[in-house]
């Protein structure tokens, strides 16, 4: 089976879980109001079994799943029946769900849990993943689970909580497997079987000196087909990439991908260990940047749970609306202008939203290909002008191409080749302009230290509405009328 028939397979099964939780909460709903309305010999202990016989069979289901899909069937949820959901995973669990549930989620679970609760979650948590839930979490939690740290893991702790949140730093693992280069393979095998299972991704084992400073790798497929009576250092790379805590997350996970990385070391200015970023954090990074990118292009400020009430999901929303609404009513404005236009020619009233429309898919296209060039690091100072150049060429060719088709078709509907060549050019006109918006909005964005992709939908439709409009008409008032 291929991965993507694998994934797929396994994104079949998630659906029929989350199928059969909803079907167990539904039935549960329905049988305990049909109790609750009978009138019978000791009512609340019927009641009371019924309750607890649907919920004990509803824990078992969730007991075999993954924590992964636990947290995918609480995010599919409404408020009422995640609560349910949530009060039967077992405790020990709490802490890796609340690390796998959206931001959004993860507030909702965090509320109905009292500090004791928190408590005993956090502390299930290594100190990399306390730090990524450590900001939901209220700061006597913290204190709590901190104070109950060895030294070793306050440290790890302090230090991971210590980066910026797009660092490699914020996103480093501390668990890892370290040996000397002095000692043989069969020293470093026996070592291995002491423990019960190596950390996630572990593909090299690190070696260090008596400082802790990082002298080379050794992957474990070299460990298990050289003679065992080799030294470390004698098959161990030295040659390999390191990262610093300080190093942009972005540049590390293009890192990543350029060289097919499972592990990296970490290491500090004078070359010290200090953790290594793996695979998995890579991705979870990259996704979570994915779905941020998308948010912001449409003007969300963050994530939102699909189920939240109706005043949080208009503060989420507002801003960009109200921005939105003003851009509307300027569009609004320069059809209003050219009123007397409009009605002399109606052919005008059909036209133009396809001006207007092409411009704004064109814009969006534009400003979408920028701002993913500018977060893989594609695009700087030097070559700015170069890819202008290339947007305005390909802008060019598609406003003549499909300006000229559109101009024949207006043409042959309304008889009037005058009208064709207008509609041509503003096609033309409109596509340069969206192309010219479409690399300057992120660059501006990027300028004032803002996200390149925040609300760039909004703004670059804003752009390609009133500027077709005003082009469209304008043109036809002149050259028509």
């Amino acid at each position: 089976m291929s991965e993507a028939q694998e994934a797929h397979h396994h994104s079949d099964d998630v659906q029929q879980h989350l199928k059969e939780v909803q079907s167990l909460l539904a039935r549960h709903k329905l049988i305990e109001e049909v109790v609750h309305r009978q009138d019978m010999p000791k009512h609340d202990l019927v009641e009371t079994l019924v309750h607890k016989q649907h919920l004990t069979e509803l824990a078992g289901r969730l007991d075999k799943l993954h924590s992964a899909d636990v947290a995918y069937i609480l995010e599919s949820l409404p408020l009422e029946g995640r609560l349910i959901v949530w009060d039967l995973v077992k405790a020990e669990r709490d802490g890796e769900i609340l690390l796998e549930v959206s931001d959004a989620v993860r507030e909702s679970l965090i509320e109905t849990m009292d500090q004791a609760e928190l408590v005993a979650a956090a502390e299930q948590l290594d100190a990399d993943e306390l730090a990524d839930l450590a900001p939901d979490l209220p700061r006597q939690v913290i204190e709590d689970v901190y104070s109950g740290m060895d030294a070793e893991e306050r440290e790890q702790l302090r230090a991971a909580m210590s980066y910026p949140e797009n660092s490699v730093g914020a996103l480093m693992d501390f668990d890892m497997v370290t040996v000397r280069e002095d000692v043989t393979l069969e020293v470093v095998l026996r070592y291995l079987r002491r423990f019960e299972q190596l950390p996630d991704n572990t593909d090299q084992i690190l070696v260090v000196d008596r400082k802790e400073r990082l002298r080379g790798v050794l992957p474990i497929h070299r460990l298990l087909v050289s003679d065992p009576e080799v030294e470390v250092s004698e098959i161990m790379l030295t040659e390999h990439l390191t990262l610093e805590p300080g190093d942009n997350a972005d540049d590390a996970a293009n890192a990543f991908e350029r060289y097919d990385l499972v592990s990296a070391p970490v290491v500090d200015s004078h070359h010290r260990l200090m953790g290594r970023l793996t695979v998995a954090a890579v991705l979870d990074f990259v996704r979570e940047q994915s779905e941020a990118e998308l948010l912001s292009q449409a003007g969300l400020k963050e994530e939102e749970d699909i189920f939240a009430p109706v005043l949080d999901s208009v503060k989420n929303r507002w801003r960009w609306l109200a921005i939105n609404l003003v851009t509307a009513f300027i569009a609004s404005r320069v059809i209003g202008a050219f009123e007397h236009s409009i009605e002399k020619l109606v052919a005008l009233a059909a036209l133009m939203p396809i001006v207007a429309g092409i411009g704004g898919n064109s814009g969006n296209q534009t400003i979408t290909m920028i701002v993913r060039a500018i977060a893989t690091g594609q695009v700087n100072a030097e070559n700015g002008r170069r890819l202008f150049r290339k947007e305005i060429g390909v802008s060019m060719i598609n406003g003549v191409v499909w300006g000229g088709l559109l101009g024949i078709i207006a043409w042959v509907l309304y008889r009037d080749w005058r009208l064709g060549a207008v509609m041509t050019a503003a096609m033309t006109l409109n596509l340069l302009l969206a192309a010219f918006m479409g690399v300057a909005i992120p660059w501006i964005m990027l300028r004032l230290g803002r996200d390149p992709a925040l609300g760039s939908s909004v703004l670059i439709t804003a752009c390609t509405d009133s500027g077709g409009f005003f082009i469209f008409l304008g043109m036809a008032t002149l050259f028509l009328l």
